[in-house]
């Protein structure tokens, strides 16, 4: 391997390395009592609070596979030089802070740092061990930068160096970051279908990291907490039950920009034709585009019954025909075409502003967004050649003849 090669490759694990830390603390906080609350990037690379107010500043090391931790490895001295900044400042022997390093790394059955891995043997706390075999590991280094955070060690008291080593654990062959998603999912989501946990998670992890970017920028002042992710993957699961579907198209645009002029699809030149306003066929529009992309995505999914969407159409295109019956009954073709766009006008507005209400007209019971159903119109007044949904009186009449004049 080259030179270039090894370079592209620590750039690549060390872009890892920021993209590991919000989605191992995800796991960490499922793994956890729901009131611990983590920081990202404060005190260490993660920093757990338990209820009690006391501290885990947590180090991660995401490494190139087949790496070992050794005596000497900066990835560990690094992080004691951190902990020793932070134990000195929460006040020594007085502070209630423990230091974990999380690496991808194992440790050389060689090296002392085994001493640390929580499957050693326990030691009492005046027990100096610790203190002995990193002070002998620390004398055989030449190393100018682990030489300098000797030299902070040995500014302990000898009760506070024993202090200070009893307090770190290394736990390592932690998961790598492609390793997270699987164990969430397989030990924390059982309770969710098998066949809906991926697009649960996805969703979860998108909220997660909202979240983490929030408290990385500042918007956030408060750690997030482990209630919080429990009760946002509830509330997510809970879109995937028999009587609901997951809505995740709310406030959403389309990529290109809407042109209400020019917009020459079926269902925006019915809005056109019973003078519907600019403003108000944008709000067509996006009721069109979210519930046509809501709709592909429950496909993709496989969230739809068989047969369950050309059923609600049914049901849509029904209940809009018995609402038109009511509308147009006084209507015909010498009415004034005045009188004839007031009528569509009339049924418009049932289906934008009224049908959202009822009941029935849902797809499933707890299924409330509005843009669903309203967009369910607008799909069906966009069926090309004859739209099985209309405003204008004489809609279908003109568009046959429109058609017959075509052909």
């Amino acid at each position: 391997m080259t030179a270039d090669q090894v370079d592209r490759f620590s750039a690549g694990e060390q872009g890892l390395g920021y993209l590991y830390q919000p989605r191992f603390a995800l796991l960490k906080l499922f793994e956890s009592p729901e009131e611990t609350a983590v920081f990202i990037e404060k005190d260490d690379d993660l920093d757990f609070v338990d209820v009690g107010g006391r501290k885990t500043l947590a180090s991660l090391k995401h490494k190139a596979p087949g790496e070992r931790l050794t005596d000497l490895a900066k990835d560990f001295w690094k992080s004691v030089r951190i902990w020793l900044k932070r134990y000195r400042d929460s006040g020594r022997i007085e502070s209630t802070h423990q230091f974990y390093l999380f690496t991808t790394n194992e440790v050389a059955d060689t090296s002392f740092l085994k001493e640390f891995l929580p499957t050693a043997a326990a030691r009492s706390a005046d027990d100096p061990a610790h203190s002995v075999l990193a002070d002998a590991a620390l004398a055989e280094t030449q190393s100018e930068f682990i030489q300098t955070i000797a030299m902070e060690v040995h500014s302990l008291s000898e009760a506070e160096q024993i202090d200070f080593w009893r307090r770190v654990t290394i736990f390592d062959r932690a998961p790598r970051i492609d390793d997270v998603p699987a164990l969430i999912k397989d030990r924390h989501m059982r309770s969710i279908r098998r066949e809906y946990r991926d697009s649960v998670f996805e969703r979860l992890e998108g909220w997660w990291h909202d979240a983490a970017l929030a408290l990385l920028t500042g918007k956030r002042v408060l750690p997030i907490f482990g209630y919080e992710v429990s009760d946002k993957l509830t509330s997510i699961a809970d879109e995937y039950k028999t009587d609901n579907l997951p809505i995740t198209f709310r406030g959403k645009e389309p990529d290109r920009e809407i042109d209400t002029e020019n917009d020459d699809r079926l269902f925006v030149r019915q809005l056109r034709e019973i003078g519907i306003s600019s403003a108000r066929i944008r709000n067509a529009i996006l009721d069109y585009y979210r519930a046509y992309e809501q709709r592909s995505q429950w496909a993709r999914e496989s969230l739809l019954i068989s047969g369950e969407l050309e059923d609600y159409e049914n049901r849509l295109e029904d209940e809009w025909s018995r609402y038109r019956d009511v509308v147009f009954e006084k209507l015909d073709r010498e009415s004034a075409e005045s009188v004839l766009r007031e009528a569509g006008q009339k049924l418009y507005q049932w289906a934008d502003l009224e049908s959202g209400n009822v009941s029935s007209l849902r797809i499933r019971e707890r299924v409330t967004e509005p843009y669903v159903v309203r967009g369910c119109f607008h799909i069906l007044a966009n069926i090309a050649p004859l739209p099985r949904v209309y405003w204008h009186p004489l809609f279908l009449e003109r568009l046959r003849d429109l058609l017959a004049v075509s052909a």
